[in-house]
């Protein structure tokens, strides 16, 4: 052989390593996800009358259920599953919010001030890492892919409306399939709100919640046909999971109406249902507090008594103090501001029979969790998770080294296949994968 040649022979050993090591180390699979909100996690218990949801069980993990941060509300679970963090940790504490300092509100919907980067900024959610990475995140309907966050939008953004379509969500996965396969995106994210929806207007029981079940259930059966259809079955992951539960509200039996225990001008007041937030006015907090504590059926806190495993008392917006009802009951101003439902015209039809937000361990706000895809296990029923587990998954698959979080990698890592790791992917590990990769060659 003469200089400079070089043996294949002696090659060959190097490039198994190069590309036994490069899969490890580098191989990623696009990623497709799903918040279902207000999916309970029971919903699919009937599996045999949902085939949509059945097939993707078989072929993949599903757990118990899973817990919901507190409140168990729809944003701050929202931000809990996409930064792996407690709510106090993310800022992100209510549907609706105030700022002391600039007076603004924060209003589920689509309120231009909740766009303002004051409530979205306390944490970094995963489309906006992976967008800094380099990678590119296409988000459908979801909630806050609108906003500039730390300075970052995602790649692509179809922006929030209320309750999407049946024809939103399968063109969305379309859409979503599309940019996948191609490589226009590595991960897409898809939000659905119909489930919630039904449950508040007609109750988690009621006839209308299993037909919008059953008409997802035909979305997901859509779902699995594309996916064979572009033969990504051993390509794609895809993770689907919602952020609360929801259960039934009387509300002729359980309102608590606060006008008749303080005078509602001592107060500003953000939200009602399960947890309202109130700031006394002037020295009024000493008179309100003793006041609102002899009301059964509801807890009253001071920021400093929140119970720890809350995990939210350390949040910017939070109020001085924080009323929780007991499951099942309504905290309302007066029946006045009772919420009603709107038909189509616009008119109030009735009583909402269904809510949510109530003490995360109530077994009625419990969420759902299930994945499917080359890198997890299949036909496997897992045990619970909670919200701030789901990040780590998610991470994992896409091959991004997690930001510190308040999630558990002991309690997902057995959902992923023989060939995942005992601890997410670090920088470090990826680093010293390529170091002997190159130390592999250069010998």
């Amino acid at each position: 052989m003469s200089p400079g040649q070089t043996s294949t022979r002696s090659l060959v050993p190097p490039l198994l390593l190069l590309l036994a090591a490069g899969h490890t180390c580098l191989a990623v699979r696009p990623l497709l996800v799903f918040l279902i909100d207000g999916f309970r996690y029971d919903y699919m218990d009937d599996l045999h009358a949902l085939p949509g949801f059945r097939e993707l069980v078989t072929n993949g993990v599903k757990v118990d259920y899973m817990t919901p941060d507190f409140p168990s509300l729809s944003y701050p679970n929202y931000y809990s599953l996409m930064t792996g963090r407690h709510c106090d940790v993310h800022q992100m504490t209510g549907n609706n919010m105030w700022d002391e300092a600039s007076k603004k509100e924060f209003l589920i919907g689509t309120n231009a001030d909740s766009r303002l980067p004051l409530w979205w900024d306390g944490s970094e959610p995963l489309w906006v890492t992976m967008q800094k990475l380099g990678k590119k995140v296409y988000m459908y309907y979801w909630p806050g892919c609108e906003v500039e966050i730390l300075g970052v939008r995602p790649s692509f953004c179809e922006e929030y409306v209320y309750n999407p379509s049946e024809k939103n969500l399968t063109d969305s996965i379309v859409n979503a399939l599309s940019v996948l396969s191609s490589g226009k995106a590595d991960m897409a994210a898809i939000y659905y709100e119909k489930i919630d929806v039904e449950g508040h207007h007609f109750g988690p029981d009621s006839p209308q919640i299993k037909s919008a079940v059953r008409q997802l259930d035909a979305a997901m059966q859509f779902l699995n046909s594309k996916i064979k259809e572009n033969h990504m079955e051993d390509q794609l992951n895809v993770v689907l999971f919602s952020d609360h539960g929801m259960t039934n509200i009387q509300w002729m039996e359980k309102i608590i109406e606060l006008e008749k225990f303080i005078n509602m001008s001592d107060v500003k007041m953000m939200d009602r249902g399960p947890v309202v937030s109130l700031w006394p006015r002037d020295n009024k907090y000493q008179q309100v507090y003793a006041a609102l504590s002899q009301v059964p059926n509801m807890h009253v806190y001071a920021r400093k008594d929140i119970l720890q495993r809350y995990h939210y008392k350390g949040g910017k917006f939070v109020s001085p103090l924080t009323l929780v009802a007991e499951p099942g009951w309504f905290i309302t101003e007066n029946q006045k501001s009772l919420p009603y439902w709107k038909n189509s015209s616009g008119e109030p039809s009735a009583w909402q029979n269904g809510w949510h937000g109530y003490d995360n361990e109530f077994l009625d706000m419990r969420a759902f969790f299930l994945a499917t895809g080359p890198d997890f296990k299949r036909n496997l029923r897992a045990a619970p998770i909670r919200t701030v587990d789901v990040y780590n998954v998610m991470c994992w698959t896409l091959g991004v080294e997690p930001l510190p979080n308040n999630g558990s990698w002991s309690r997902v890592e057995f959902l992923l296949n023989a060939s995942a790791p005992s601890q997410p992917p670090t920088l470090w590990t990826c680093c010293m994968c390529l170091f002997g990769i190159v130390f592999a060659l250069w010998d």
